[in-house]
């Protein structure tokens, strides 16, 4: 099985091809949804890594696919600037599992 990462800046898409992870950078929408597509379409791919600006442009696309499907399990990683919403690590787990306040 391998990832795939969907991102809005080059330097995480490098930093991730130094660990083997191919991926793309994207800056429109449009983009972001065909690459999502791309992604479902090839079986081998079960992790789908996306960063946090690639997730605030598709939220209820990706949403509705961690809901509704099994693989790829979609996973969202901040930045180089780090994250930018989350005030403790405790808000960060509690929406990687789908729990709200």
């Amino acid at each position: 099985m391998k990832s795939y990462l969907i991102s809005d800046n080059k330097d995480t898409l490098v930093g991730l091809q130094l660990a083997g992870i191919k991926g793309i950078v994207v800056s429109e929408k449009e983009e972001v949804l065909r690459e999502i597509d791309k992604v479902l379409q090839d079986q081998e791919t079960g992790i789908l890594i996306v960063t946090e600006l690639i997730m605030e442009m598709a939220r209820e696309e990706l949403m509705e696919l961690k809901m509704k499907r099994r693989y790829p399990l979609i996973v969202e990683i901040p930045d180089r600037h780090g994250f930018r919403k989350k005030e403790n690590l405790l808000d960060y787990i509690n929406e990687a599992i789908g729990v709200g306040k």
